[in-house]
């Protein structure tokens, strides 16, 4: 079921450029949608190493599952994505799944079915008819290219209503290095790793342990700062490929100042994916920014604002433009971190609301009012108890979560 494209949905999409070492083709297997793609594959050269951070839910999926036996080999050859089946609680069945899945692909591209990496999302708990890939997969390879960027992009949504694409190009050691990301993700997001599936290609020469390194740090202030429903997918998979066509010397240690560089401009193609599947968020009219400061430590800072983000109070609130701070004050409560109520000082944008355990003398209602109607608003929590503090990212609750969730699998 098709539905109306997010209000917050950008204008425009990134063209992104080619990369070299890297090419896809999409197709339409029918495992769930009709008359849209649903499969992707990625080819990458040899050399092309890989870093991945995958969802902690102990019922993770079987092509997770696969991902995680084969990151430690650091290397990869091929990428194969489909949407419409999560192939998640699935046995037995599941595990053959992504195991032919696997060996379809390695003799479509001619590698070790160990160099191929899964992912799969959609309905938990349906098997995965990986007979459906074959003659697919082989009829792919005869037709990769290296662009559009938004082919792949598409063929991976499920509920999405759009697309969504990052990339960034830099310089180093006078060469440019280009970086380009993909993404899909609009429910079940409450990522305890990455998002639901994200995938990243660079062209920069880098060792797969200071890839997996880079992309563990950047993580934690991009996906995993997210929230739009408090459920953590079984099926997150983040994964980084790194073809090394671009000429310059090879990234091989964390203490080399250059991975300073590669790794702001990875953060910042992670962090433009992650809201954007914020502002895609099940029903969202509102993309909201929790920030938490003055907590005991960023620790503690990050779960008060998690707290916050993933209230259902809070955020039907927000979907209702009522600036109910009571809601805000019952979440920093509920935390279970520590907080003093009589320090307490909460903050609409830069309206201050309450202060010191109670309503600021100054608060308008009217002026709140005005802020929340908004579709970009930002919540301020002054603790005032130390130095720690953190941002979560989040999105309304509306009737469209429900709309959208009631009839998921019919």
């Amino acid at each position: 079921m098709a539905h109306p494209v997010s209000p917050l949905a950008p204008k425009s999409f990134p063209d992104l450029p080619a990369i070299a070492g890297v090419r896809f083709a999409t197709a339409e297997a029918g495992i769930k949608y009709k008359n849209r793609t649903d499969v992707l594959l990625m080819a990458f050269d040899e050399g092309t190493s890989v870093a991945g951070v995958l969802t902690r839910s102990k019922c993770s999926s079987a092509a997770v599952d696969w991902c995680r036996a084969n990151l430690p080999g650091g290397v990869a050859r091929g990428l194969v994505v489909n949407s419409g089946n999560a192939n998640a609680f699935t046995g037995l069945k599941g595990r053959k799944s992504v195991e032919m899945t696997a060996d379809l692909a390695a003799r479509a591209l001619g590698c070790a079915p160990g160099e191929i990496f899964l992912a799969s999302t959609g309905v938990i708990g349906e098997p995965l008819d990986a007979g459906k890939f074959s003659g697919v997969l082989d009829a792919m390879a005869t037709r990769l290219g290296d662009a559009p960027w938004m082919d792949p992009a598409r063929a991976i949504m499920t509920t999405d209503t759009f697309p969504k694409l990052s990339g960034a190009t830099l310089e180093i050691d006078g060469v440019s290095v280009t970086i380009n990301g993909i993404a899909k993700g609009s429910g079940m997001i409450a990522p305890d790793m990455a998002t639901m599936l994200s995938f990243v290609v660079t062209d920069m020469p880098i060792a797969a342990d200071v890839l997996q390194a880079l992309l563990a740090r950047h993580v934690a202030t991009s996906f995993n700062a997210i929230t739009v429903d408090s459920d953590t997918s079984t099926s997150d998979t983040l994964l980084a490929f790194a073809t090394g066509k671009a000429g310059v010397e090879p990234l091989a240690s964390l203490d080399d100042p250059r991975a300073e560089t590669f790794g702001e401009a990875l953060r910042d193609v992670l962090f433009d994916l992650a809201i954007q599947v914020v502002r895609d968020g099940e029903g969202a009219t509102k993309q909201v920014s929790v920030h938490v400061e003055g907590a005991t430590s960023d620790a503690s800072a990050f779960r008060i604002a998690k707290a916050i983000a993933d209230s259902p109070l809070v955020k039907t609130a927000i979907a209702g433009e009522d600036a109910n701070w009571g809601r805000v004050v019952m979440a920093v409560g509920k935390a279970g971190e520590p907080a003093d109520r009589d320090r307490l000082a909460i903050r609409f944008g830069d309206l201050l609301v309450a202060r010191d355990g109670e309503r600021a003398p100054g608060y308008d209602e009217a002026a709140t009012s005005a802020y929340m109607k908004g579709d970009e608003l930002e919540l301020t929590v002054s603790l005032g108890l130390g130095d720690g503090r953190a941002s979560v990212y989040t999105c309304d609750l509306t009737h469209g979560y429900i709309a959208i969730n009631g009839d998921y699998r019919s």
